[in-house]
């Protein structure tokens, strides 16, 4: 629903000025406004003219998200959620953030690695941006699941990132969501001696943890340990011991074995367990 009001001055500004007065809209409403009829100076400065004419508007968020509320209860209902809490702000007039509280049924909104959830999120943002020309983004919540999401991923990130300062070991993660990847992306800017980057297309896009250009590993190019086995000893460093020999060191002219060249990839470890708090 639109609420407006109509405003009079000299000049636009001063109309504009009087119908916000008499609009009396929400600090964080977003006020639109229109010259509806300009100015007329008076004949001879005496007869006739008219003040300017500006009106003042804003559509109240509470009716335009009714029908997103009715889409949601629809929803959360056939996922078996009972009787769920839907809270809905909006910040910078932009951003709209949808808390959910549906008691314990939180499990099958949430889905696997949150995927129902960010499915929902999805198809409320078009439900949303269908009713107004203006661009919103929509964020949902549900308990503290992005929360800890997030938490999650920055653990998976830091950890990885550790493998490929240390081993020199590129760290292909599991595909993403771009929300997710931005939080990986943003946790290993923060890491010296290692950068990001995403690889593959739509559903299957991964991020690529490497080191930086110019950075060697910190063991030194050693596989993980810092030394080889062989069937002879161990060498580490260019030091052969051989256990088998009575003496405890051998001049065996055999060659040991070289040290391992960092593998280009390898799979990153799976996500975390994600505990939502059903406060």
């Amino acid at each position: 629903m639109i609420k407006e009001a109509i405003g009079k001055g000299a000049t636009a500004d001063e109309a504009y000025q009087d119908a916000l007065a008499k609009l009396n809209a929400p600090e964080d409403a977003e006020v639109k406004h229109e010259v509806i009829a300009q100015a007329k100076p008076k004949i001879l400065g005496i007869f006739g003219g008219s003040d300017c004419e500006v009106r003042a508007y804003y559509e109240i968020e509470e009716d335009k998200f009714a029908s997103v509320k009715a889409y949601l209860n629809t929803i959360l209902a056939s996922l078996g959620a009972e009787n769920p809490e839907i809270n809905i702000r909006v910040e910078n007039g932009e951003d709209v953030r949808i808390e959910i509280n549906c008691g314990d049924d939180y499990g099958s909104v949430i889905g696997r690695r949150g995927e129902t959830l960010d499915a929902i999120q999805y198809l409320t943002r078009l439900v949303l941006n269908r009713a107004t020309d203006e661009y919103k983004r929509v964020s949902i919540n549900v308990g503290n699941y992005r929360e800890k999401r997030e938490a999650t991923l920055r653990a998976l990130a830091k950890k990885n990132a550790s493998r490929v300062r240390k081993y020199g070991r590129n760290v292909v993660l599991e595909p993403m969501n771009p929300y997710e990847r931005r939080i990986i992306h943003t946790t290993i800017q923060e890491i010296e001696g290692v950068t990001s980057h995403s690889v593959g297309s739509d559903d299957e896009r991964k991020v690529v943890i490497t080191l930086e250009e110019g950075v060697k590993p910190l063991n030194g190019g050693y596989g993980r340990g810092g030394y080889n086995k062989g069937r002879g000893g161990y060498n580490k460093g260019g030091y052969n011991r051989n256990r088998g020999g009575r003496g405890g060191s051998s001049n065996s002219s055999a060659p040991s074995a070289p040290a391992r060249e960092p593998r280009s990839d390898t799979a990153g470890t799976l996500y975390g367990k994600i505990e939502v708090n059903k406060d």
